[in-house]
């Protein structure tokens, strides 16, 4: 009887949300480096083209790398790169929650919703709702812990003291630096509150600020913030990356889930971003808004 080799394992699947520059494209290259199963996102089809290309030629053999297009301030568009996911993979072993940025001042998108709002966080609540079942696979055949959910947060969350519950999306009176410091803080009451239901499942959450990063982060915003970036030096993306890649991977990690890093350690969010009761709350109204999507 002929014997046939075994078919080689699928490499652990990883999905980075704003693959295509700075940030997430450093991180991509990492885990290519590594042998993983890419999935990019960005917005910008050229960009895309050019960040696949560029990934693919540090992709360690038996890598893949796919990437997909999506304007993350629609959720239309999310849930269409979820599905496209879905036919890529039935499996991810870590979500990197990338994609965000700023407005210089209040934009509606086509669905109705503050971009600054529906970028940083709405768009990142839904793609992991979305991506719970792949996720919840991955985990059945992991060690527990190693499937992970990280949010690229921001120390900028220690400039909003609470969430503005009466306007989430600020329409009364949009600010745009509160309005993205909102959005970080969002970020880890969303962490905190994920990582509370789904500890049974074996899958952690965690949240990091990147730190002051040489990106075209800020070339949307308004003054203020364009004069804080430019106001000290940047660091590569490579450097937050290199955080990224160690959330994603470090044994010691996968428990004690929601928490925050920054530069390859753990650092204190302020108090507002550990509230337990604002979590449970701003995960309602995330659904509830949603919902008003149909």
């Amino acid at each position: 009887m002929t014997q046939t080799a075994p078919l080689p394992a699928s490499p652990r699947s990883v999905v980075i949300t704003g693959a295509s520059s700075g940030i997430g494209k450093a991180t991509a290259e990492a885990f290519a480096h590594m042998g993983w199963h890419v999935i990019g996102t960005g917005r910008t089809p050229e960009r895309c083209a050019d960040a696949e290309e560029e990934i693919r030629a540090v992709a360690a053999k038996g890598a893949r790398i796919d990437f997909l297009r999506g304007d993350f301030s629609e959720m239309a568009d999310v849930r269409r790169v979820a599905r496209e996911i879905s036919g890529l993979t039935s499996r991810v072993h870590v979500l990197i929650n990338n994609a965000g940025g700023v407005r210089d001042s209040l934009y509606r998108t086509s669905e109705g919703l503050e971009a600054t709002f529906a970028a940083n966080h709405l768009a990142p609540f839904l793609l992991t709702r979305e991506l719970l079942p792949l996720l919840e696979q991955a985990a059945q055949d992991s060690p527990k812990g190693s499937v992970r959910v990280i949010a690229v947060s921001s120390s900028g969350h220690m400039g909003c003291p609470a969430m503005n519950w009466d306007d989430l999306m600020m329409f009364g009176d949009f600010a745009a630096t509160a309005a993205y410091c909102q959005a970080k803080l969002a970020n880890l009451l969303f962490t905190r509150e994920l990582d509370r239901k789904l500890a049974g499942k074996g899958i952690v959450a965690h949240a990091m600020h990147p730190g002051r990063v040489g990106t075209n982060f800020a070339s949307h915003g308004d003054e203020t913030l364009r004069s804080h970036m430019a106001a000290a030096p940047c660091i590569p993306p490579e450097s937050p990356a290199r955080t990224i890649v160690w959330m994603a991977t470090a044994p010691d990690l996968g428990c004690g889930g929601g928490r925050y890093f920054h530069d390859l350690a753990e650092a204190e969010p302020a108090p507002q971003a550990r509230d337990d009761e604002a979590a449970k709350r701003l995960w309602a109204e995330s659904e509830r808004i949603l919902a008003t999507l149909g």
